[in-house]
């Protein structure tokens, strides 16, 4: 087996799809590696096809009216992105920068849009991962524009605490590495306000603190102050959400 096959047969969507599919999907797709900081994608880039995290890790951004970076979402390993070539073959909006060293396979349009067509299984997981994509963002888009810097914060923690919750001795470990200034490009927040936040957090027992580490010491406490309902831990899924 290849090592690209091998990838693709990880990715839930693909792993019952025929000897023959497969076979087609593997000598249409193209395989690249890519290293921290740099992007695999930019804004009108042609959208020629969708890519699946084989390896590492990317985020999604966009730039706002006044030119801050706007995080929209992080991809994890067998997850696709870039689905709105599906849709749309034009130019893409967003631009997608790989966070760590990442290996991206790209699938063409063409040959995505054929298992579309022809699997009712692929054409399913397709659908949630639209349905699931936007559910996200319209819920982020609604903290954004009603909610405080604080509400904001507690919100993203506990959907990273949905995402990617550990349970561990001291309560629930965001098992994702971000900076400071990474949530504030996604609560469109600034690093200081995000520091001082998370600080009256951890003073008043809801988390604990680390290097880039953050473990959510009271996850009902932590929701019940902002009146949302506790998040569910990460389970299996068609999909890792955004």
């Amino acid at each position: 087996m290849t090592e690209k096959l091998w990838y693709l047969k990880s990715c839930e969507l693909f792993r019952r799809l025929s000897a023959d599919d497969l076979a087609t999907l593997e000598r249409r797709c193209r395989s690249r590696q890519f290293t921290r900081g740099t992007p695999i994608y930019l804004p009108a880039d042609q959208s020629d096809g969708v890519l699946l995290m084989a390896e590492g890790r990317a985020k999604i951004c966009s730039f706002t009216a006044e030119g801050k970076q706007a995080i929209l979402a992080f991809i994890e390993p067998g997850e696709l992105f870039g689905e709105l070539a599906l849709v749309d073959e034009g130019e893409r909006d967003e631009y997608a920068e790989a966070v760590e060293k990442s290996t991206v396979i790209l699938i063409p349009a063409d040959v995505m849009n054929h298992l579309v067509e022809q699997n009712a299984e692929v054409s399913l997981g397709v659908t949630k991962l639209f349905g699931l994509r936007r559910r996200r963002i319209e819920r982020r888009l609604k903290y954004l524009l009603f909610r405080s810097n604080r509400e904001r914060l507690v919100s993203l923690l506990l959907e990273l605490a949905e995402q990617y919750g550990q349970p561990v001795a001291e309560g629930i470990h965001l098992k994702v590495k971000l900076s400071h200034q990474d949530l504030a490009s996604i609560i469109g927040s600034t690093r200081e306000t995000v520091t001082v936040l998370l600080g009256d957090l951890q003073e008043e027992k809801f988390l604990e603190l680390g290097r880039r580490k953050i473990v959510i010491t009271a996850l009902e406490n932590l929701a019940s102050s902002i009146r949302a309902p506790v998040p569910k831990l990460p389970r299996s899924s068609l999909f890792p959400t955004v």
